[in-house]
């Protein structure tokens, strides 16, 4: 068991049992004590589930989780709720969370609740094929089509868009892409990441100049983003 979990809470001693019960269970487990933190680490980095408090400083829960469905990251979330927040459960799976307990609850029910989400994700039909507008990316295949007509990428094309698709909506740097996709060390110097986006965009976009898909984001490096977060 290797599955990573992004576990958003602002109580203390709360956070520090459920993580330490999380990483006895197996799970690699990743902390955030507000909502801003929480929402920064689930964009930057890839997670298997966000367990996420509806009662959070800086930024609420259901902020965080609708936020976080708007950049196209489909990761499941799990809420966490109090006893009077019945409102506050029905809009969060309204908004695109997968599943919610209330406090104070049993960590055994907990860790049940986060297997079956886990194990939903993996039988999910369709899992690894993702839709862009008129772009359809199939992992599994290492296909992807336009319209409906393939598109044929080379290697490292295909590489570096599926690193892409797995981090819709969130910020990549392009050391980050060099170290991932390349295996480059972080201070070198190349002009291959700029390279390779310009050839995908030539394929992929209705218009390479003025790109919806891939996003310069400027100083810093690239987003993908669904047709509707445009």
């Amino acid at each position: 068991m290797h599955e990573k979990i992004l576990l958003i809470e602002d109580e203390v001693g709360l956070r520090t049992m459920l993580s330490d019960r999380l990483l006895v269970e197996g799970y690699k487990v990743e902390e955030a004590e507000d909502g801003e933190e929480g929402l920064d680490k689930a964009s930057a980095s890839a997670f298997d589930l966000i367990i996420l408090d509806i009662m959070l400083p800086r930024l609420s829960g259901l902020d965080v989780c609708q936020e976080l469905r708007k950049r196209g990251i489909a990761t499941p979330i799990l809420v966490l709720t109090v006893r009077n927040e019945t409102v506050d459960k029905v809009i969060g799976l309204r908004i695109g969370a997968d599943d919610y307990m209330t406090k104070p609850f049993d960590a055994a029910e907990l860790l049940a609740r986060i297997d079956a989400l886990l194990r939903r994700l993996a039988s999910r039909p369709g899992q690894g094929q993702y839709q862009f507008g008129s772009i359809r990316v199939d992992l599994e295949k290492s296909q992807v089509t336009r319209n409906d007509k393939r598109v044929y990428l080379t290697g490292r094309e295909f590489q570096l868009l599926r690193y892409f698709v797995e981090r819709a909506g969130s910020v990549i740097t392009r050391d980050e892409l060099l170290r991932a996709v390349w295996g480059y060390d972080r201070d070198t110097f190349t002009r291959t990441v700029d390279t390779h986006v310009r050839t995908i965009r030539q394929k992929l976009e209705e218009t390479p100049h003025w790109p919806s898909l891939i996003l310069t984001v400027s100083g810093v490096g690239y987003k993908l983003v669904f047709p509707s977060s445009k």
